[in-house]
């Protein structure tokens, strides 16, 4: 994520920043990349903090004009998990949009986004048909902690949620392109597979041995939906780390010039290497707080083609290139 230079002044502004340090409010514009210092502002700004500029007054932003269902808020903490929740999915739709889609000139379908509170029932979170559900309880540091526990997983935020659901939805869309279908099943194998009973024999019988020589996550073997979701939720992992470390100013030797962008890099190899390279310094400096690694994966050969293979596919599907 970019650092963002003040309209109205000196200093910097964060991607979530709804004032600037002087209190000037301000608002993000996703087209322009850049903050404004006057209205239209979102419609959901004084419900759940939306920074986000709208197409009119009393209109909702591009973001949240995408959520058709919201939580109820008579439930339990659902207004903060619910606004914490947008924040993650403004924070994805924008890495995406560095890449055109979701953006106006995609000419393809948006995603739509049930946002929903657990009441008595847990909320399964996923993806059909275009529409993305989100449990926003998972925004409760607790709730994710538990789950992350059961589950055994080293990394769940609702960043890393959004980052993984949409990517099943992007997958939706680029199996439209016949080329894409072939390819996809000549690397990750044959998606037509019984998704519930691979779910089920997964969560049974768990992982294969050796998914490390495979696969980024445990969960990415349990059926090549898992394995494209989880490959293209990393790359943006990937790619976002490094863009947000250039462009605080932090740098190493493998970055290979000053202004380099790693939304416009296309050789994947190149920014694998850098992210990989900052992620490993970031673990140790983490290390140094008591704190779990940034980025607690290991990059296997075949891991990296498959996400060769999702870096291809994002930076040119959106436009139907």
């Amino acid at each position: 994520m970019k650092v963002f230079s003040n309209p109205v002044g000196s200093g910097n502004l964060w991607f979530d920043n709804l004032t600037t340090a002087q209190g000037t409010p301000v608002a993000y514009d996703p087209q322009a990349r850049a903050f404004v210092p006057m209205p239209p502002f979102c419609v959901n700004r004084d419900i759940i903090g939306c920074n986000w500029i709208a197409p009119e007054q009393g209109a909702f932003c591009r973001s949240c004009a995408m959520t058709a269902l919201a939580p109820d808020p008579n439930i339990f903490n659902a207004m903060p998990n619910w606004a914490e929740t947008e924040a993650a999915k403004r924070w994805v739709l924008d890495n995406l949009g560095r890449w055109h889609w979701f953006r106006p000139e995609d000419p393809g379908t948006r995603p739509v986004f049930h946002m929903l509170a657990e009441g008595l029932t847990p909320v399964a979170m996923g993806h059909a048909n275009g529409v993305v559900t989100i449990s926003v309880a998972e925004a409760d540091p607790v709730v994710r902690a538990t789950r992350r526990q059961a589950l055994d997983e080293p990394y769940r935020t609702m960043v890393g949620h959004m980052r993984h659901e949409i990517a099943h939805m992007l997958w939706w869309r680029l199996s439209l392109r016949e080329d894409f279908l072939d390819a996809f099943r000549e690397m990750f194998g044959d998606e037509r597979a019984d998704y519930p009973a691979a779910l089920e024999h997964h969560y049974h019988k768990g992982p294969p041995e050796d998914w490390r020589l495979f696969y980024l996550t445990s969960y990415a073997s349990a059926h090549p939906h898992e394995d494209w979701a989880e490959t293209a939720a990393h790359l943006l992992h990937l790619t976002d780390i490094t863009d947000s470390l250039v462009s605080a100013g932090l740098t190493s030797p493998e970055v290979p010039r000053q202004g380099w962008d790693p939304y416009s890099e296309p050789d994947t190899a190149m920014l694998i290497n850098v992210a990989a390279s900052l992620a490993i310094r970031v673990n140790h400096v983490n290390r140094s707080m008591g704190l779990s690694d940034l980025y607690p994966f290991v990059l296997s050969e075949t891991a990296q083609r498959k996400l060769a293979f999702v870096h291809d596919w994002l930076r040119r599907g959106a436009q139907g290139l």
